[in-house]
């Protein structure tokens, strides 16, 4: 099995993509948009992504299309990267997986089992559904979302701490460990189980981070009341074994495309189930108390007189997102209280805030 299929070449998409071509495989990506599709065939396509325009440049092996029957055709595994954004409600939007479901239906049934494999983050047992809506065509469906963070899309792929496969049948989930093992570069941990349990434990993963992001928040804000440094706590928390440094400084909270939503729609789930997931609504509340008690102490500490820069607004520096970026609000509360404040930041993103913002801040890009 050489030939792999990427419906939905995004960023993260295009990034799994080159990683699969590199170790060996040949990679058709499909997207809507011709012009993208051109930039991608000709490497002329620009992104910040660390690595990734390297990775285009040196591909020899993968090939972009807008036709889904062309993927379709290519190969018998399937992986569909698409975006799921959070609705109002906050669950996920599967309208774009729907879609290409249906397109597969078009198809028909199949002569040989081809294994459909959603990488996108979905409610829990929403892949269960695609696999009855598919059941009479001859396809096996998994769920193998991916753990990575913007900025180090590349280098998390390659070196993953594990696996997470929610098998549709055995088989599956032996093709999707092989390709996994194939394209890594370190020996993670392989996690095989269905698919809902899959989808509940991505989320649940998340979860747990941002728990430990507010937890260090809240013990960073009382340190402070306190007038003792919150790091220096916190670094011996984190030095017992059972709890561990990770995620455990004080800083912004949590932000960003996907821990946001994934601790919300953990406890929409929950409720679902009968089940009051204190914990998940109590982090996201946490998160919200500890940006107000952040621009108290700014307040206390800072008069109106001089201007405030940041020089960073996204979720975190690597990236160039500001989607929930607790930086960006911060930034936003001062100027409402009166603050002159400038963002200085590079060109995409200073466009994003003026977008969202207006002529609410100065601004000032470092880059042309």
């Amino acid at each position: 099995m050489k030939n792999i299929s990427l419906i939905g070449i995004g960023k993260l998409g295009l990034c799994f993509a080159l990683t699969l071509e590199k170790s060996g495989y040949n990679v058709l990506g499909v997207d809507l948009s011709r012009e993208y599709v051109d930039s991608l065939n000709k490497k002329t396509y620009k992104t910040s992504e660390p690595g990734l325009a390297e990775a285009l440049l040196k591909s020899e092996n993968f090939i972009a299309t807008t036709s889904l029957q062309e993927a379709h055709a290519h190969s018998n595994v399937l992986f569909i990267m698409v975006a799921t954004p959070s609705l109002d409600n906050g669950r996920y939007d599967h309208s774009q997986i729907d879609r290409v479901v249906e397109e597969i239906q078009k198809l028909g049934k199949q002569r040989d089992t081809k294994n459909l494999v959603i990488c996108c983050t979905t409610m829990p047992e929403y892949c269960d559904t695609v696999q009855e809506r598919l059941e009479d065509y001859n396809y096996a469906v998994s769920y193998n979302p991916e753990f990575i963070a913007q900025g180090s899309i590349l280098k998390d792929q390659a070196r993953p701490d594990m696996v997470l496969i929610g098998e549709g049948t055995s088989e599956s989930g032996d093709i999707l460990q092989e390709i996994y093992e194939r394209h890594t570069i370190n020996n993670p941990i392989f996690c095989r189980m269905s698919r809902t349990e899959a989808e509940l434990c991505k989320i649940s993963l998340n979860c747990f981070l941002t728990t430990k992001i507010s937890f260090a928040n809240m013990v960073g804000d009382i340190a402070i009341k306190s007038g003792v440094d919150p790091n220096t706590i916190l670094e011996a928390i984190g030095s017992d074994s059972r709890i561990g440094i990770k995620y455990l400084g004080y800083g912004y909270g949590y932000g960003g495309p996907c821990f946001p939503r994934d601790n919300r729609a953990l406890a929409m789930y929950a409720d679902d189930k009968g089940i009051d997931a204190l914990i998940s609504k109590a982090s996201d509340e946490s998160n919200k108390l500890h940006l107000r008690y952040q621009v108290q102490e700014f307040i206390k500490n800072n008069d109106k007189n001089e201007k405030v820069v940041f020089d960073c607004v996204t979720y975190k520096p690597q990236s160039t997102m500001i989607e929930e970026s607790q930086q960006l609000l911060f930034a936003a509360e001062l100027a409402k209280l009166g603050y002159e404040v400038k963002i200085k930041e590079r060109k995409s993103v200073v466009e994003q805030v003026k977008k969202k913002y207006g002529n609410f801040f100065e601004y000032e890009t470092d880059e042309n």
